[in-house]
């Protein structure tokens, strides 16, 4: 999803798997969920590669569980410009389904639920998040975030 939303937006595309650290893979891998403590340094890595992919490219796009509020507003505090977070919106049966169809180096079905107990569901009120169904096709996905990028429509390459 993430890909197809910085193909269209011509923007990079980081995956927040990319910057775990080779501890927190083998916990993982091991069916071990991640404690905050192991979060952390995978979350400034992966903050602060997107940060300098948008200062070179005024966008970018990345893809993480970003599962706790605490993280997002770090993530918005290091990028110091509005952030939008979307949310693909599933139950446990619907993510539990696809990621057991997938091929996965380290994030075995089986951490599924920690995930799940460590979510904290964005609260578009309060926070600069789109809640859009997982369940929708990825084309539709990509078209309901940029329709809610109202400043997208400023940029000569979207008139």
């Amino acid at each position: 999803m993430g890909a197809a939303l910085a193909r269209t937006l011509h923007a990079p595309f980081l995956d927040g798997d990319q910057f775990h650290p080779e501890a927190n893979v083998e916990k993982m891998r091991a069916g071990t969920p991640l404690t905050d403590e192991d979060r952390w340094p995978w979350l400034e890595a992966h903050t602060a590669a997107l940060t300098q992919a948008a200062a070179k490219k005024d966008v970018a796009i990345g893809a993480s569980s970003a599962l706790r509020r605490i993280y997002r507003d770090f993530i918005t505090e290091k990028a110091g410009e509005p952030v939008l977070f979307v949310y693909l919106d599933g139950t446990r049966e619907v993510i539990g389904e696809r990621m057991a169809k997938r091929s996965h180096e380290y994030m075995p079905t089986s951490l599924l639920d920690s995930q799940f107990a460590t979510l904290e569901v964005p609260d578009p009120a309060t926070e600069n998040t789109l809640h859009v169904p997982v369940t929708d096709s990825v084309d539709k996905i990509v078209r309901t975030i940029t329709g809610e990028l109202d400043h997208l429509k400023s940029f000569k390459r979207w008139q």
